[in-house]
Order: structure tokens, then C-alpha cells, then sequence
């Protein structure tokens, strides 16, 4: 088994138009530590899913709060 763990981490956050979404992209798509993203923004939380390893919910937390959006961890 490998040392690193995949981890699904959940959010509820604002990004809920294309702009929003644009701006994030590019620092999640580059983030070392985050495999795969999504965002529902049907769902009324406008969800956030990150499957990542060795990612802490507090680091995606900062990264969103730093740029100005919402981001609050869903509870399992």
C-alpha cells in the first residue's frame, strides 16, 4: 500500500456562477495535493468535492477564503 491516502474532502461554498468558478480553477488545478474537483452548483451549498492526498480541509479553506469566497467543511 502506498504511503499517501486519497481523502474526499466537502465544502459549502459561493461559487455558484462561471466567473467565480474561473477564478478558483486555475490555483485547484495547480494545487500539488488535489486530484480531482468539483463543484455542484445545483446543490442549495453550491458543493465543493475534492479528492485529494495529503490535503487538510483548513488548507482548501484558506486557499478559497484568501481569494474572498466562501468555503465552510460539510460534516461527514
Amino acid at each position: 500500500m502506498s504511503g499517501l491516502e486519497k481523502e474526499i474532502l466537502v465544502f459549502k461554498t459561493d461559487l455558484i456562477s462561471d466567473e467565480k468558478l474561473e477564478m478558483v480553477k486555475p490555483f485547484l488545478d495547480e494545487h500539488p495535493g488535489i486530484l480531482r474537483w468539483t463543484v455542484d452548483r445545483h446543490d442549495i451549498d453550491k458543493v465543493l468535492r475534492i479528492e485529494s492526498e495529503n490535503v487538510s480541509a483548513n488548507d482548501v479553506i484558506g486557499l478559497l477564503q484568501q481569494r474572498g469566497f466562501l468555503c465552510e467543511e460539510l460534516p461527514d
